[in-house]
């Protein structure tokens, strides 16, 4: 299948993109949006975005501002309005007409989220993966404390592999080929996250989040396209009692929980993640 990368415009400058297209042109079923988490790049949807372009479907994933290989913000401005604008400008330059879904992990499940609200027009569908307007604070801190607990570098891809394996409670992979998309060496020799440090703000009195959740909610309550919550069994970003929330919230979506998958519901659970949003976008 014909795969294209691309280079467009954002508000902070660009925006490095994947396109996944059918295999046989003018056969597609439409467009189908991949927003990554934070502190991940594009290349965590691919084997997702891979398999939706099998089955007819134009995926498209790109790098959110600070991360990957797209610019960092000049003037360390990651507010949600900023990814939101960038989202919008990505969808005026990939074409393909108002995306049959939006899919986003995390950050980029806010940013669709409050993208909606901006514009309620932004998409047919919406999946958001192991995120709410409320996600519990316990696996919001267990994340930021992985995020800040290495800005130093790392010596070798060897003790990157073991600080991933660590968070996500897995055997450390042999293969430490596939890190170089997380990670870059710097002039020192050192290995540091492929994102900027500055996509994690402080507050007078200590982090704060991205979006509040009173605001978080009422998006949700204003959000008329159908949406699909797909949780981690074994999060601890989005447990039981946030899913019941949740549904309650916007009483017209559904969930889905995968056993043995957790925050990183994709990487852990990518086959039955992919199922899910089959049947999602099938129905």
């Amino acid at each position: 299948m014909e795969r294209a990368p691309l280079v467009l415009r954002g508000t902070a400058g660009r925006i490095v993109a994947d396109v996944r297209a059918p295999a046989v042109p003018g056969t597609g079923r439409g467009l189908v949006v991949l927003l990554h988490g934070g502190g991940q790049t594009r290349h965590s949807w691919s084997r997702a975005a891979e398999t939706l372009a099998g089955d007819g479907w134009t995926a498209v994933t790109y790098d959110a501002r600070g991360h990957g290989e797209s610019d960092w913000s000049a003037d360390r401005d990651y507010s949600i309005e900023h990814y939101i604008d960038d989202l919008e400008r990505v969808l005026d330059q990939v074409g393909g007409g108002r995306p049959a879904c939006l899919a986003g992990a995390s950050l980029g499940g806010m940013t669709a989220l409050m993208g909606l609200a901006r514009r309620p027009d932004l998409t047919e569908r919406l999946v958001l993966v192991d995120i709410t307007p409320r996600p519990h604070p316990v696996g919001i801190a267990r994340i930021r404390r992985f995020m800040t607990a290495h800005l130093e570098g790392f010596g070798s891809l060897e003790e990157v592999a073991e600080a991933v394996a660590a968070y996500r409670s897995t055997e450390r992979r042999s293969d430490t080929e596939g890190l170089h998309r997380n990670v870059r060496r710097g002039a020192d020799g050192r290995w540091r996250w492929h994102w900027d440090p500055a996509i994690l703000p402080e507050a007078d009195g200590g982090p704060h989040p991205l979006v509040r959740p009173d605001d978080a909610v009422a998006a949700a309550k204003s959000v008329g396209v159908p949406t699909l919550l797909v949780a981690g069994g074994d999060s601890d970003v989005v447990r039981e009692d946030e899913v019941g929330e949740f549904l309650t919230v916007m009483p017209t979506a559904r969930a889905v929980t995968l056993d043995g998958a957790g925050h990183m519901v994709v990487g852990d659970r990518n086959d039955a993640f992919v199922e899910a949003i089959r049947a999602f976008l099938d129905d």
